[in-house]
């Protein structure tokens, strides 16, 4: 299978917020560090009255609870806007959409939690407290239709996963994407760790053919036992590698975000060449990745998971991420011939690739997945 290493949000002629930037060739959905700030329940606060909320985090206090279920609270959020500009030198794009404040699927290492401190709630909170953006659909609509995101890339799920189970019940989501189908020309990609994102196919294929649209399945191993201890609520790797053989074959390009990839837990070679023989056999046209990055507030969750379950593993996490969010650059950059190896190995680009031409229906074929044996932790 042809393969390209171009991207929809990358291309010849870069984006205007991109150009003159100076890109990392590392694949990423994650921005900049941003400012560390102290809040949520746990912050230290000056002598005197409590301050009153200000701006997102008013607006989280006063949102109204729509429903409870799971152990988790929904919230309707009342937003200005559904796209986000995003002014990282680290991603390629310069426009984002997340539908949903927090996720519930519970990633040990999400490094997107210090998002609800900027509701002045506890990174605790990340995976039980879900906000819905209200009017998601009527919202994208206008913002779709200002000439700024002419010519740009529009990235949908860079925080929270937008076919998290809140999406049944609520469908911001699938209220964008029907605006999108709409219009044409635009540049669109979707990254989830949910087989969900079927649900959408033919909506999909109705972008597809009018603008460029692709679809990245973020799996970190393909270690049922492994995932279901990282990643609690979220769909199985092998539906997740299921749902790039039904987009490939719907003709939607597709690909594999092995993203984070955890020094020490998901990093053997051979593990490595299980995910991405399994991407291949899946259909996926890409195979990118990245190391673990930790934000403090991510850092503070995820130490003590790996006290709990991953001890032998702590004292090393500690010393590589107490401060610094990176892990160490030499051990990055054998991570990064690795799975450059890999892609040769499987025949896989590195990067999103433009929609490809509608893939005729095949035989149904094995994948040929080896599933190892739950981790003794």
């Amino acid at each position: 299978m042809a393969t390209s290493n171009s991207n929809p949000a990358a291309s010849r002629n870069p984006p205007r917020a991109l150009r003159g930037r100076s890109l990392d060739p590392t694949p990423t959905l994650f921005p900049d560090v941003p400012t560390q700030r102290d809040s949520g329940p746990s912050a230290l606060l000056p002598p005197g009255p409590v301050p009153e909320h200000v701006g997102i985090a008013r607006l989280a206090f006063s949102s109204a609870l729509a429903e409870a279920k799971r152990g988790t609270e929904y919230f309707l959020l009342p937003v200005k806007s559904i796209l986000n500009h995003c002014y990282s030198n680290r991603v390629p794009f310069s426009w984002t959409i997340n539908p949903y404040r927090g996720c519930e699927f519970g990633c040990q290492y999400c490094y997107a939690r210090y998002t609800h401190e900027f509701m002045d709630l506890d990174t605790q909170d990340f995976e039980k407290k879900i906000y819905v953006k209200l009017d998601a659909g009527p919202l994208a609509g206008r913002d779709l239709n200002s000439e700024k995101i002419s010519g740009e890339h529009v990235a949908i799920g860079t925080a929270t996963d937008p076919y998290q189970p809140a999406e049944r019940e609520f469908g911001a989501t699938r209220a964008i994407l029907e605006q999108m189908a709409e219009r044409k020309g635009l540049s669109v990609s979707i990254t989830t760790k949910s087989d969900q994102v079927l649900r959408d196919l033919n909506l999909l294929r109705r972008i597809a053919e009018r603008s460029t649209i692709s679809v990245n399945l973020s799996v970190t191993t393909m270690r049922r036992g492994l995932a279901r201890i990282l990643e609690p609520r979220a769909p199985r790797p092998d539906l997740r590698m299921r749902a790039v053989r039904e987009l490939r074959r719907a003709g939607i390009a597709a690909g594999v975000f092995a993203m984070p990839i955890l020094p020490g837990i998901t990093d053997r070679e051979a593990d490595l060449d299980v995910l991405a023989r399994a991407a291949r056999d899946a259909g996926a046209q890409w195979f990118a990745a990245s190391v673990l990055f930790l934000m403090p507030s991510a850092l503070k969750q995820f130490l003590p998971f790996l006290d709990r379950r991953f001890p032998k593993r702590a004292k090393h996490y500690r010393e590589w991420y107490s401060c610094n969010p990176y892990a160490p650059e030499a051990y990055r950059k054998e991570i990064a011939a690795r799975v450059a190896a890999l892609r040769r190995k499987y025949g896989l680009g590195s990067r999103p690739m433009e929609a490809a031409r509608p893939v005729e229906p095949e035989k149904q074929l094995s994948l040929g997945l080896v599933i190892a044996p739950n981790v003794e932790t």
